[in-house]
C-alpha cells in the first residue's frame, strides 16, 4: 500500500500445511490487491513444495509485468545466484519472509541480505523465530553443525541456558548491532486465536520510517475481530495524512 511496487522473496514458500491454502503465505502475497508487486522470487527445497509452487504460478493470470521465479534448493545456497545477479534494484522496495521451521535459515544468509543493498533501505526482513517448541528441538539435535550455522557463533551453547524471552531479546539485538537494521520488533504468534502459547515470534526487522507503525496497526487488526476491508483503508488513509 505504500510503496506501490517492489519485489517479494519467500525462503521456504511452500506450503507448509497443504490443507489451509489460507496459512500459505505465498498464495496470499501473489494473490493480494492491489497487484503491485513485480517481482517473485520462492524458494524451497521440497519437492512437493516446489511442485505446488509451480502449480500455483500456473493458476496466476498472465500479466507481463510480473515476474515469477521458482527457484529448488537450499535457500542458504540459491539465493546467493538471485543476489550475485543483482536483479533487485537498490532502489526498488524488497521483502523478504523467513518461515523457517526450526534452524533452517543460516545468519549467515541474514547478512548478506541485510548487506546487499548499498544504498536506499535494506530488504525488510519478517522472520520467523521458533519458541514453543524450540528448547526440545535444541536437546534433539545430533548434528551440531546445523545449529551453528544457523546461529553464526561460537557461542550458540548459551541458548541452552537462556529463556524464551531472552533469547528473543538476544536476537532482536543482534539483528540491530550485527545487521545494521533501524528498527526491529518481535511480534508474537500465539496458538490460538484468543491466546495461548506463543509458537513462534515474526521478527520484523526494516528501515523504513513508516514501517514500524504500520505492522503495529496490522499486528492489532490481526489478533481482534475483522473489519470491513472499507475501515481498513479508512484507517490507512488517516494514518498516512
Amino acid at each position: 500500500m505504500i510503496t506501490k511496487h517492489g519485489t517479494y522473496i519467500d525462503g521456504f514458500a511452500g506450503p507448509q500445511e497443504p490443507d489451509k491454502p489460507h496459512m500459505w503465505a505465498a498464495k496470499l502475497v501473489l494473490e493480494s490487491e492491489p497487484r503491485w508487486f513485480r517481482n517473485f522470487y520462492l524458494f524451497d527445497a521440497g519437492e512437493e513444495q516446489v511442485e505446488a509452487l509451480q502449480k500455483l504460478k500456473e493458476a496466476q493470470p498472465s500479466d507481463p509485468k510480473r515476474t515469477i521465479e521458482i527457484i529448488p534448493g537450499d535457500f542458504n545456497a540459491t539465493v546467493l545466484g538471485l543476489l550475485s545477479a543483482q536483479k533487485i534494484k537498490m532502489s526498488e522496495a524488497c521483502f523478504c519472509l523467513l518461515d523457517q521451521r526450526t534452524f533452517e535459515c543460516r545468519w549467515e544468509t541474514l547478512v548478506r541480505l541485510a548487506r546487499y543493498k548499498t544504498s536506499g533501505n535494506k530488504i525488510e526482513l519478517f522472520y520467523f523465530l521458533p519458541n514453543h517448541w524450540f528448547s526440545r528441538a535444541l536437546s534433539g539435535i545430533k548434528d551440531t553443525t546445523r545449529v551453528e550455522q544457523w546461529w553464526g557463533r561460537e557461542d550458540w551453547k548459551r541458548l541452552y541456558d537462556i529463556d524464551s524471552s531472552q533469547r528473543v531479546e538476544l536476537i532482536v539485538r543482534r539483528f540491530k548491532e550485527e545487521l545494521g537494521y533501524n528498527s526491529v520488533k518481535p511480534w508474537p504468534i500465539f496458538e490460538r486465536n484468543d491466546g495461548g502459547a506463543i509458537m513462534y515470534y515474526m521478527i520484523h526487522a526494516t528501515d523504513h520510517p513508516l514501517a514500524p507503525s504500520l505492522m503495529s496497526r496490522a499486528y492489532r487488526k490481526a489478533v481482534t475481530p475483522l473489519e470491513p476491508i472499507e475501515q481498513l483503508k479508512l484507517d490507512l488513509a488517516e494514518f498516512l495524512t
